[in-house]
């Protein structure tokens, strides 16, 4: 065969691989469209493989990515489309990078039988030993079923076309994206796969590229999109400071209770947690516990506002509680309403081990519940202001709320040193950005363990 012919094949077999769903996908991912692809003519069966993987930068940052091609074999997981997929895995593990993942297959070649399953062991194998050292983002565009869809839930972030289906078996019962929203397993949920893609892109852009790298930080000014006022909510207040076009909620149909976000502040990337609902039921706790359980891995500072009373959970709010207290990184809280008992201690006291705390000068705060305060340090009093009256129920929330109003104050709060200083909601930016520059190089050695076993 000349050169000529074999140049002629080799370009043949390209135009075959690069004219597929798998790589005009990747196209849209990557910067300008420009990839390097890894393992281009892996085969399988009497094909090539059913995954393109490759290597690109997105907004300037180096990324690892592969994208399930369907139209090779529907995309179905082989051997040689697991082998693509572990390189790539063992690639952004030496380098540090980040991996993105489009999910888009019928199922697996089952003629491969046993080599098959370990095929399947062999990638959760290593997703698993990534997982915490680089950011992973699942977007799933199609089809994902079974073993696949475990792997693909597994990712830090999982983000679903509408379109698409995500469940461990096939019979499609569940696995729409709006179930798998309301379920807490899809972090966002795009209307078609460019918007998916899309919002993958914006996330690696304000993601750190591995634990080491810490948080992403920019040192041009940049506009807040609000000014928070006495008026605020915690959640309006927490979206108001974060940077114009910067923020990503994550889970939004899940645990309503507790909003997370992924914002910048001046340019620095943290992750925002805030609450008004009063109580913060299970489903809200676990799905803060796991976002500040990520964002301690990458080292994001945690920002959270509170006006809360109670935990409606113990189980979550213990969860909850183990992951503010473990994490590591700069914790900062802003205390805008009430923030009573374990509340109080599990997200903005000492036992979170918060590094700084502030207070409007609404705030309300206890160590224990209003009710439970005023009847310990009211003592007979107490029960002396309810004698003889033809409405006990509401007379005793009227001495409860005028107990509140006269000893549970912010300024009582700062007395007490449960909160560091009490500042004016408009000024609630400009504390933030100074804290986390004077929270920027923060360390803390931990003890010597493998990890708690109260966050699963």
């Amino acid at each position: 065969m000349s050169v000529e012919t074999k140049i002629e094949a080799l370009q043949s077999a390209r135009d075959a691989i690069s004219g597929t769903k798998a790589y005009s996908r990747l196209a849209k991912l990557f910067d300008d469209g420009i990839f390097t692809e890894i393992d281009t003519f892996a085969g399988s069966a009497d094909s090539y493989a059913e995954a393109v993987a490759a290597h690109g930068s997105i907004d300037g940052i180096g990324v690892y990515a592969f994208a399930q091609n369907s139209d090779i074999a529907g995309g179905a997981m082989s051997k040689a489309q697991a082998a693509k997929i572990k390189k790539v895995y063992d690639l952004a593990l030496k380098t540090g990078e980040p991996v993105v993942a489009l999910y888009d297959s019928i199922g697996g070649r089952l003629s491969e039988g046993a080599e098959l399953l370990a095929a399947y062991g062999d990638i959760l194998k290593y997703s698993n030993n990534l997982s915490g050292v680089v950011p992973q983002i699942s977007v799933v565009l199609g089809k994902c079923f079974g073993t696949q869809a475990l792997i693909a839930s597994a990712a830090d972030i999982v983000i679903m076309s509408e379109k698409a289906e995500l469940a461990l078996d096939t019979s499609g019962e569940h696995s729409s994206a709006a179930e798998n929203a309301k379920h807490g397993v899809a972090h966002i949920v795009a209307k078609d796969e460019d918007e998916a893609i899309h919002k993958a892109k914006a996330l690696v852009a304000i993601l750190p590229s591995n634990n080491l790298s810490g948080a992403c930080v920019a040192y041009d000014a940049i506009d807040a999109q609000a000014v928070p006022s006495a008026a605020s909510t915690a959640a309006q207040a927490a979206l108001a400071v974060a940077d114009v076009g910067s923020v990503v909620e994550l889970q939004p149909e899940y645990g309503k209770a507790i909003k997370t976000v992924l914002a910048t502040i001046n340019g620095t990337t943290v992750g925002l947690t805030a609450t008004d609902d009063a109580t913060i039921d299970g489903k809200a706790s676990a799905k803060a516990a796991r976002f500040v359980r990520f964002c301690d891995a990458f080292s994001i500072p945690v920002v959270t506002f509170v006006n809360t009373q109670k935990f409606g959970c113990i189980k979550s709010a213990a969860k909850l509680s183990s992951a503010y207290a473990e994490a590591t990184t700069a914790k900062i809280t802003f205390i805008t309403g009430d923030a009573f008992g374990a509340v109080y201690i599990a997200a903005a006291g000492t036992g979170a081990a918060a590094d700084m705390t502030f207070a409007w000068p609404t705030a309300s705060v206890s160590a224990l519940t209003p009710e439970a305060e005023a009847v310990i340090m009211l003592g007979d009093d107490f029960g002396g202001k309810l004698k003889g009256s033809q409405k006990p129920q509401a007379d005793r929330a009227a001495v409860v709320a005028e107990y509140k109003e006269n000893h549970l104050t912010a300024l009582d709060a700062a007395r007490n040193g449960y909160v560091q200083d009490i500042i004016l909601p408009e000024d609630t930016r400009a504390k933030l950005i100074a804290a986390l520059d004077i929270l920027a190089n923060k360390r803390v050695s931990t003890l010597p363990k493998k990890h708690n076993n109260l966050c699963i």
